[in-house]
């Protein structure tokens, strides 16, 4: 691969195909990430969601616990 590169000037190597390459996989490249935010922001969601239900059965079951109602 060093063999390509030798005789190119430096911003071939370092400015144009860096270019061309998100010109190329740039449309993969914003999916891959798209898809990794979705699936943060998922997991995100997904831990409130518990975290509130885990607070909720708490709170309540505190609560009738003391009461003796069950």
């Amino acid at each position: 691969m060093q063999e390509i590169f030798a005789g190119l000037p430096w911003w071939v190597k370092w400015v144009a195909v860096p270019v061309i390459a998100l010109v190329v996989f740039g449309g993969l490249i914003a999916s891959v990430v798209g898809f990794v935010i979705g699936l943060l922001f998922k997991l995100l969601v997904f831990v409130a969601v518990v975290g509130g239900l885990v607070y909720v059965v708490r709170k309540f079951t505190a609560g009738s616990s003391s009461r003796g109602d069950w």
